[in-house]
């Protein structure tokens, strides 16, 4: 890859609102499926920054547990201030209608050694009591640590939060307690510009996760706030991930077992697909083409194994006409990896004539590799489509397959004079 310069009645309306839901419901991708392995739980990742007052993902958590008076594990093994965060924790499940506690997990406690926490029968047994577990946030290195012994195995207590998740209990993170839920999580990261120049190591940026979600499927969290979804990449193709999910602050997504995705919260997640992108192998540099990107958003739904994504109910009746768009206006975006930034590409990628939006990565001039940065190119494709709806007084979008290419590009310095 050459380096460049950059330049009715109530019965008929629900048979109508099926019908819709199955007419709506559009492939994400070819027939290929991913083989996920059998959960009777279900999963509650949070991107992080969840507010009290998200009612709706709370509940949802409470709900997957049993309902009103479910007990569940409030595990603060990530936080600095393991204390103040579980409590507060708990206290937010309790409000919501549960009956949660706080089981005393974590190397930041002076009082009590970690491993003997993790193979404490008392605390086994509150996990076998229990029907829910809660992942604060925090650093995902201390969870994994906490939990996992030095040869690698599970610790007692980990098997007991398996055996809970496997006869139908819920396993919900927020943040840190997101990351560990696929089997390879960021550990040291570096910020994302640099993660996309120097790549990523085993046991240093990224490291072995719990993987409740399985093999197939990489997570990450406070995405689109952070401009993250551009450091999945190099972890997905490194560890051969087809694909991504990575969600959003005070966003959550509830996997159930029959491996169906919704989005509940705030805003949304950005889903990643590689099955049919590929990479220049010449180029040392990081490279991507034909990779495919979609925006989920609040109340959609994303099936893992048949590739499916059903656009929310208010939605149904919201297909964007490429014909008639609701903007004129060619848009360039100088720094893609700002706050959701990469969300706005792709809601007014969508809904406009334009065919192509650029976007760009670099860093400033005091940087080691200042010179280094990335075009981020999204292209409209037949496969491509967007709905929409106000109906909560704000633009809701969900954009399905938009086709992403990046490549690395030397920029000038000064930028401009």
């Amino acid at each position: 890859m050459a380096t460049s310069f950059y330049r009715p009645t109530p019965g008929l309306l629900a048979a109508l609102c099926l019908s819709l839901l199955n007419l709506i419901s559009v492939p994400y991708a070819h027939a290929s499926e991913v083989a996920m392995p059998p959960a009777s739980g279900s999963l509650v990742i949070i991107g992080g920054a969840l507010r009290g007052d998200n009612a709706a993902v709370w509940q949802t958590i409470i709900q997957q547990a049993g309902g009103k008076g479910a007990k569940i594990a409030v595990i603060p093994a990530a936080a600095a201030n393991p204390e103040r965060s579980g409590n507060a924790s708990a206290a937010n499940l309790n409000r919501y209608g549960a009956s949660a506690f706080v089981l005393p997990l974590s190397v930041k406690y002076t009082d009590r050694h970690v491993q003997e926490v993790a193979r404490d029968p008392q605390w086994i047994e509150a996990i076998k009591q229990s029907n829910g577990v809660y992942f604060t946030g925090g650093d995902q290195g201390r969870i994994v640590q906490a939990l996992m012994q030095k040869d690698g195995t599970r610790t007692p207590l980990l098997e007991a939060i398996w055996a809970l998740y496997q006869r139908g209990g819920v396993i919900a993170g927020s943040s840190a307690g997101a990351a560990i839920m696929s089997s390879t999580m960021f550990y040291d990261a570096k910020a994302v510009l640099p993660t996309l120049q120097y790549g990523v190591t085993d046991g240093k940026e990224i490291a072995d996760g719990l993987g409740f979600i399985g093999k197939q499927v990489f997570i990450d969290q406070h995405l689109i706030i952070r401009g993250r979804f551009a450091r999945m990449l190099p972890v997905m193709l490194k560890k051969n991930y087809q694909l991504g999910l990575g969600i959003d602050e005070n966003t959550a997504m509830l996997i159930t077992n029959q491996n169906e995705v919704e989005i509940i919260g705030y805003k949304g997640a950005i889903l990643i697909d590689l099955s049919e992108a590929k990479t220049d192998a010449k180029e040392p540099r990081f490279n991507l083409s034909n990779a495919a990107i979609s925006y989920l958003d609040r109340g959609d739904k994303f099936n893992l194994t048949s590739k499916v994504i059903t656009p929310s109910a208010d939605k149904l009746s919201g297909k964007v006409n490429p014909s008639l768009p609701a903007s004129e206006e060619q848009r360039f975006y100088p720094d893609i990896l700002a706050n959701t930034t990469v969300a706005d590409l792709l809601f007014h990628l969508i809904d406009s004539r334009q065919q192509q939006a650029i976007g760009l990565a670099f860093g400033s001039s005091q940087e080691p590799l200042a010179e280094q940065g990335f075009e981020f190119k999204f292209s409209k494709n037949a496969e491509s489509a967007g709905y929409y709806s106000s109906s909560s007084g704000a633009e809701a979008y969900t954009v399905m397959r938009i086709r992403l290419d990046i490549r690395p590009v030397k920029m000038q310095l000064p930028l401009y004079r």
